[in-house]
């Protein structure tokens, strides 16, 4: 139960109970509120639990950063930890704390860019199909095609060699339904229970010294101990390359189908993204980290790409200790609402908003840590792989776009698929040409 709504400060909200959840009605319920109400709104949920909707930036940042401690995950996790178990995603407290401090290494710098070759390789594979695709004048699914590069490039980070001999076996690629389907359904989760086989049987071999020799993910995983010296148990590791499979894959599959979108619908911003490409990693050998950190107006497109679309376009936070927002209180047991995608498009924060402008991350004088930005979180919990997701997307971008012209097939807005990730509601069509 919460406190009596007369005991603490509150920001202005409808009088009416209101039903929030991971769909496309609630961020029309929530964009509405924020245009009656404000940046910060109280609501009562059906079921008498207080929600605050806060789009406040400096609050955003405060909830996601200092005021971390006093907030765990929120409603609408279920489904995750039902398909993706208690990784890092969904855990909390001491268990995500143990997770974030064992798993964090692997995710150095120098660790990713031993990765490389790997982001190299799938870029090239993909190249190779869109050249054969190119010469026979046929279209491509660049949604199916974003989602198959970036799937295939972490299961081979995470796997190495295992990736041939104990995944695609048969020809199939046995994890291939986590891009096609969305649903993330009991269906789903009963596939992935099976999935779950498959990666212990992966794990005992390793652990026996069977399998891949190749520096991976999971050899990072197995080697990975707490303060006390003990390593991850096998049900732990399992949550955690779940977490790593389809967070993985997700975030940049939908990042790189927005992005070619967008290139197409900008000849402007095309033109200068391939200039930039060919002058700074103008063939395979001159990928180096060096190299793709100088892409900055390629980093700039990707930001604002994620800007307009960020991955989870709603996170959600319940207070487990009171605190204060503003000139409101915070009882416990609050729900929070976030919504990257609100913030990203309001206008007082990002001017003209729906505008696709790589322009305004072009490097100014205003530190990036305080732009009104989170496609990754922020704070302790901000993703651990997002410096190997902008490298991937660089590698792919700077090889694939300087060969390939990619002009729509259906000029009609895709519209957005409002579940746990966004996604484009309908797969983009695209004609390929080589340059």
């Amino acid at each position: 139960m919460t406190q009596p709504q007369t005991e603490f400060r509150r920001p202005p909200g409808p009088d009416q109970p209101v039903t929030l959840g991971i769909d496309p009605e609630t961020l029309a319920t929530l964009q509405g509120l924020q245009g009656d109400y404000g940046d910060m709104v109280s609501l009562t949920k059906p079921n008498g639990r207080l929600a605050y909707f806060v789009n406040d930036a400096h609050e955003v940042r405060r909830i996601l950063t200092r005021r971390h401690s006093k907030y765990h995950k929120g409603p609408g996790f279920e489904r995750v930890k039902m398909l993706l178990g208690n990784g890092l995603i969904v855990s909390d407290g001491d268990v995500w704390r143990r997770s974030r401090t064992m798993i964090q290494p692997a995710f150095s710098r120098q660790n990713v860019h031993r990765l490389m070759t790997v982001m190299v390789e799938c870029s090239d594979r993909r190249a190779v199909r869109w050249a054969e695709a190119a010469r026979n004048g046929e279209t491509l699914n660049i949604t199916e095609e974003t989602c198959d590069f970036a799937l295939e490039l972490i299961l081979i980070s995470i796997f190495g060699d295992d990736y041939e001999t104990r995944i695609v076996t048969q020809g199939d690629n046995p994890f291939a339904f986590l891009s096609r389907d969305s649903t993330r359904d009991l269906s789903v989760v009963m596939k992935v229970r099976h999935l779950r086989e498959l990666l212990t049987s992966i794990i005992e071999d390793r652990r026996a010294g069977r399998g891949s020799q190749h520096f991976d993910f999971l050899a990072m995983y197995l080697d990975a101990t707490d303060k006390q010296g003990n390593p991850f148990s096998d049900g732990e590791l399992l949550d955690e390359l779940m977490t790593l499979i389809v967070a993985g894959f997700e975030t940049s599959a939908n990042t790189l189908n927005w992005v070619w979108y967008l290139i197409a619908k900008h000849p402007e911003v095309e033109q200068k993204l391939i200039a930039e490409a060919e002058s700074i990693v103008p063939n395979v050998s001159a990928i180096t980290a060096e190299n793709l950190t100088a892409m900055q107006y390629t980093q700039q497109a990707l930001e604002e790409t994620l800007r307009l679309y960020p991955p989870v376009w709603l996170f959600t936070r319940r207070s487990h200790a009171e605190d204060e927002l503003d000139d409101y209180d915070v009882p416990t047991g609050t729900d929070i609402y976030l919504s990257p995608y609100i913030l990203h498009r309001t206008e007082h924060y990002w001017p003209d908003p729906d505008r696709f402008d790589p322009e305004r991350f072009a490097p100014t004088d205003t530190p990036k840590k305080d732009r009104p930005y989170f496609p990754f979180s922020l704070g302790p919990r901000r993703c651990l792989g997002e410096y190997f997701s902008f490298l991937e997307m660089k590698v792919h971008l700077g090889l694939l776009l300087p060969r390939f012209r990619m002009r729509l097939v259906d000029e009609t807005p895709p519209g957005l698929e409002l579940a746990i990730n966004l996604r484009s509601a309908r797969d983009i069509f695209v004609q390929p040409e080589e340059r």
